[in-house]
């Protein structure tokens, strides 16, 4: 379906070119100053983990949220008192306030009065057809976007489903699109989210073949900061390279700015977007003579140190950090700035050619050093 009309079937899945598969096309869909669709970045998104009846201990996190880079963030309004707690939160908020709604519509109408910039529905707890077309009245009165969310924890009812027919998930999503077609609105964005990663997978690449919404990403319930990080990277980031995917959140059980941090690492390593300097390093083996891990930990220190010095910084701006001579020379030649260790001593490489050899006690001060005249420069 494009727009609830079936469209082009599954897009193409990317085998490994080295570059990441042009994006799919989308609809472009606004949340408060936020663009989502094809056109534009793909933007990084939490949700508080604060009640959001504590109005003030809600606006703190979203503060420490923006600060870490978070653009769209998403709130719990488990009740009538929560969903009058958004315009406040709005007051206080540098970020679009996405109001989250299970079970009760009337929240979601609430919440739509009090500001809310963008509405998440979920398919496995609103079901009354009736109950969802009030809901769309009143986004469409206000201009406001849905975001149809499907959890594989609370999956809707597909009647007739058999085994081995389409995913759960895929079919729940555009039956419940039918409700919108007909009300002929189409400011929508989807997930569709399970907490394995390969029925997420499967899940969001049935639905980029049956319409041009945007499409939210994620791997729900993903567990503790090491394992939610890595299942989410693998879904992901498999999901972006294959060019599917206009916004995303890392769902981490703790500290949410966890979920930032891992968001844009996420979408630097898989190509999707750049946010500013990196660092690479090799894994070291019994060649490496240096403390390598000590000084590429230090470099990084220093990078972020550097880098909120400086009002506006590259985006593209890679510094090496290499252990030996086998791959540190070619590593180091192809960065941006790059210094490959032997016993004691190494040597810098500014866009391909040495510029100084240093005892590796001054390296990465000397190091630093040229990487912060360059980013003045640039």
């Amino acid at each position: 379906m494009r727009n609830g009309r079936k469209g082009g079937g599954t897009p193409p899945i990317h085998m490994g070119t080295g570059r990441m598969t042009k994006r799919r096309k989308t609809i472009t869909v606004k949340v408060g100053n936020v663009m989502i669709g094809s056109g534009h970045p793909v933007s990084v998104q939490s949700m508080t983990k604060t009640d959001t009846h504590d109005v003030d201990g809600t606006i703190r996190q979203i503060d420490r949220l923006e600060k870490a880079g978070c653009e769209i963030v998403r709130v719990a309004v488990k009740d009538m008192k929560a969903a009058a707690a958004i315009s406040s939160i709005k007051n206080g908020s540098a970020l679009p306030v996405v109001a989250d709604i299970h079970y009760d519509h009337t929240l979601a109408i609430e919440a739509l009065k009090r500001g809310a910039d963008k509405i998440r529905i979920n398919p496995g707890n609103i079901t009354k057809a009736s109950d969802v077309e009030k809901v769309i009245d009143e986004c469409s009165l206000r201009g406001i976007p849905i975001r149809i969310g499907v959890n594989s924890g609370s999956l809707p009812d597909v009647p007739g489903k058999t085994s081995g027919s389409r995913h759960a998930m895929t079919e729940g999503v555009l039956r419940y699109l039918e409700i919108f077609r007909k009300k002929k609105f189409n400011d929508i964005v989807i997930s569709v989210k399970a907490s394995d990663v390969p029925g997420t997978v499967k899940a969001y690449r049935e639905v980029s073949g049956e319409c041009d919404y945007p499409l939210h990403l994620g791997v729900t319930a993903a567990g503790s900061k090491e394992t939610g990080v890595i299942k989410s990277a693998v879904g992901i980031g498999a999901l972006l390279v294959d060019g599917i995917g206009d916004t995303i959140r890392v769902s981490l059980t703790g500290d949410p700015v966890d979920e930032i941090k891992a968001a844009k690492k996420i979408l630097a390593s898989s190509g999707a977007r750049s946010f500013g300097p990196e660092v690479i390093s090799c894994p070291t083996c019994g060649r490496c003579a240096v403390d390598l891990a000590g000084l590429a930990e230090e470099v990084e220190r220093e990078l972020e140190r550097i880098s909120f010095s400086l009002k506006t910084i590259p985006e593209k701006f890679t510094i090496a950090v290499m252990g030996c001579e086998v791959n540190g020379p070619g590593e180091s030649m192809s960065a941006d700035i790059g210094i490959a260790f032997g016993k004691g001593r190494g040597a810098i490489f500014r866009c391909g050619k040495i510029i100084k050899t240093v005892d590796v006690n001054e390296a990465v001060k000397t190091l630093m050093e040229i990487v912060a005249e360059d980013l003045k420069e640039r």
